[in-house]
């Protein structure tokens, strides 16, 4: 089969790698319709490099049709159409249970001190080959697998895998009180539908971003935006927009790709300079991330109040101002989405209309074998590119 493949920092490639097959009897293989480009795929071909190796096949955000079946598996059928949750989840462990499948007993990473496996994503989280393909072996099939109607088009479901409750955890974890404001910091696809389900929920949502594109499309829904990301901008007009106080809880949907923050982004310049093997270790135990975004959120968020990051952040000990949080009281979230967690409370709301406008969430559709053009457009912020998805 045809695959999107990692082959060094920015450089994916796609390839023709084995077909994948039945090994577990609780298996499925899907044969995949729609796969999307996630910002978290960019760490891979940048920051999170050392922890990748050649031919690695990408990608997390993956739905398509069930061809084969294990012997032990009863929930689906060849022919359903499936989403499939980007974190592997056994769904009976203690903690799926509580709703914590980003945690999963079953899948956690123990060797490398990581939660759950991953598909598509570096050797941290389980090295599992990726949906950027044009099939995927998907393990606990009778418990994994979201099946999904017939009928709409891939837009309207694809985005469970990843952006929709990935959205809804930053914005529950943000607990927002009642006729209070929110603040989104980035307009990028999670933080684009980070806006879209707090206004569904009724809050009051302002964001912050710099690129034209995604400023409009935010607009167009009745956001307020704040074109700016300098940190005294953010800060000052969010106090003028809450009577001074700041807003009552702000999404960091940045996290380590924030601009700033010099010492390091010397740090992930030197991602590419040192071996993968030195650098690997030096990951372990070093601080890389930019942290104006969460900088930012610590300052613009009122006393009181919550921080709740769904931005993704790779360093170990980056340093975080600790006294102005407790001085301000500041409570903070944060963690892979529980994709399983979050699906009862968001599959009713692609079924009944369109409120949150995923019909057309995505910029560009692409074929498989456009991938690089497609990781380099999205990357630089080109043509417009804010969701891609690839089409086998």
């Amino acid at each position: 089969m045809r695959a999107v493949t990692w082959h060094g920092r920015a450089d994916v490639q796609v390839d023709t790698v084995p077909d994948p097959r039945i090994e577990e009897d609780t298996d499925v293989v899907v044969e995949i319709t729609s796969s999307g480009i996630c910002g978290s795929d960019l760490h891979l071909i940048e920051v999170m490099a050392p922890f990748m190796s050649k031919g690695d096949v990408m990608g997390h955000e993956p739905m398509g049709i069930v061809r084969e079946v294990g012997s032990a598996v009863t929930a689906v059928k060849p022919g359903d159409r499936v989403v499939v949750p980007f974190n592997i989840s056994c769904g009976t462990c203690w903690m799926c249970s509580q709703g914590l499948q980003s945690q999963c007993e079953t899948t956690q990473n123990r060797e490398q001190g990581f939660g759950a496996s991953l598909f598509g994503y570096t050797k941290l989280y389980g090295q599992v080959p990726g949906g950027q393909a044009e099939y995927l072996r998907v393990p606990f099939g009778n418990t994994l697998p979201i099946k999904v109607p017939d009928g709409p088009p891939d837009d309207r479901f694809v985005y469970l895998s990843d952006v929709l409750p990935t959205s809804w955890q930053a914005v529950q974890y943000a607990a927002t009180p009642p006729g209070g404001t929110l603040l989104v910091l980035g307009l990028g696809p999670i933080g684009d539908m980070c806006t879209r389900i707090a206004s569904h929920l009724g809050f009051r949502v302002v964001a912050s971003d710099v690129v034209p594109e995604r400023i409009a499309r935010a607009t167009a829904r009745g956001t307020e935006v704040i074109s700016s990301t300098d940190q005294d901008d953010v800060v000052g007009e969010i106090r003028e927009k809450t009577d001074g106080r700041g807003a009552d809880a702000v999404i960091d949907a940045v996290g380590m790709e924030a601009h700033g923050s010099t010492g390091a982004q010397l740090a992930q310049k030197a991602t590419a300079i040192l071996p993968d093997a030195l650098m690997a270790q030096v990951m372990k135990v070093a601080g890389i991330d930019r942290l104006a975004a969460f900088n930012t959120a610590i300052e613009a968020v009122r006393r009181g109040g919550t921080v709740s990051l769904s931005g993704v952040y790779g360093g170990a000990t980056d340093p975080v101002p600790l006294m102005r949080m407790f001085d301000k009281q500041v409570q903070l979230r944060m963690g892979q989405a529980n994709v399983w967690r979050w699906v009862p409370d968001i599959l009713p709301l692609l079924a009944d209309g369109d409120p949150l406008g995923v019909d057309d969430f995505a910029t560009h559709r692409v074929p498989l074998e456009q991938a690089p053009q497609a990781y380099a457009d999205f990357r630089e912020k080109k043509d417009g590119a804010v969701k891609v998805l690839l089409q086998p």
